[in-house]
């Protein structure tokens, strides 16, 4: 197999950004990881994302910031060097799925007060003790799968 070219590394990280896009992380933010994702060393920095996404550096900057604050990358000092470098996290599409799964545990809270609010017996309520039973469920399996996925891959 020959290497990729510029312009398949490019169309690959805008699909995959895309998907990204499409499940809910922002469309700058899912640009910047898909570049990462296929960097070779794991880092780059705001000048290098900038130039391969063909984007601005304030647009850069807005992603990397968003980012940095969901933990999905970190903030490196190369010695020798005196710019930012942006390294991906290794577990990154567990980390995805953990924030996902703490979204779960608040949509369950809130549809069962919801199941509160409305009586037990009511439609609204049925509706509302349903949705959080499945929130329930899920989480309690993705929980115990991102645990497994770990174990099984020697992260913590």
């Amino acid at each position: 197999m020959t290497d990729p070219t510029v312009e398949e590394i490019s169309q690959f990280v805008e699909r995959f950004a895309g998907v990204l896009a499409n499940s809910g992380v922002p469309t700058m933010s899912a640009r910047v990881m898909g570049r990462m994702l296929v960097s070779p060393t794991g880092t780059l920095t705001s000048a290098e994302l900038a130039e391969s996404l063909r984007i601005s550096q304030p647009a850069v900057s807005g992603a990397v910031r968003q980012l940095l604050q969901v933990g999905f990358i970190s903030r490196e000092r190369i010695p020798g060097s005196r710019k930012d470098h942006y390294r991906i996290r290794d577990d990154v599409f567990a980390a995805i799925l953990e924030r996902r799964n703490s979204a779960l545990d608040e949509w369950e809270s809130t549809s069962r007060s919801g199941v509160e609010l409305f009586g037990a017996d009511s439609p609204v309520g049925c509706r509302l003790a349903e949705a959080a039973d499945f929130f329930a469920f899920i989480h309690k399996d993705l929980d115990q799968l991102i645990k497994s996925w770990r174990a099984e891959h020697g992260r913590p």
